[in-house]
């Protein structure tokens, strides 16, 4: 039951992170000049890259994936595939997403020269500030699900008991 559990505190814990990000820094960044926001953005991107958001980040599909196979034997219970769903969700939708979307972004963003932006630097900043976004109602959703599928998981009378 423990990675069930640990699932669902990662999973908050980064649906948090991406929210407070663009319900709060990227509102932030919208306030700065382009040079200043090239050079934050530029050192928030290269001062998230530490173990601890790794750990985080790559977290929930692992807790998930451990929570499932921890919870074999009541594959059949309603609560076991719908949190397979939020594995394939979060694995997809924010790490692949990510992957493909915000890190060619960011090193977009890394490689600008703050005295001499592109003219598009502000369109970049809006592409960046939306994938963020889905990346954080997603994350929040999956959070959700995993909640969900905890209690229902711990509301379930137990074949084996």
């Amino acid at each position: 039951m423990a990675p069930h559990f640990l699932a669902v505190l990662w999973l908050g814990l980064m649906a948090g992170f991406f929210g407070t990000y663009s319900g709060n820094v990227n509102l932030a960044m919208l306030q700065m000049d382009g040079a200043t926001y090239a050079t934050v953005q530029s050192a928030l991107n290269r001062n998230v890259r530490h173990s601890l958001f790794f750990a985080l980040f790559f977290g929930p599909p692992v807790w998930c994936a451990l929570a499932l196979v921890t919870g074999w034997a009541r594959r059949r219970e309603g609560w076991w595939p719908s949190l397979a769903v939020v594995l394939v969700a979060y694995a997809l939708g924010i790490i692949v997403f990510t992957q493909q979307v915000n890190l060619p972004l960011n090193a977009t963003t890394e490689a600008w020269n703050p005295q001499q932006l592109p003219t598009d630097w502000s369109e970049v900043r809006a592409r960046w500030n939306a994938a963020n976004l889905w990346r954080a109602l997603l994350c929040l959703a999956a959070f959700v699900a995993a909640l969900a599928t905890l209690v229902w998981r711990l509301a379930a009378p137990r074949a084996d008991s």
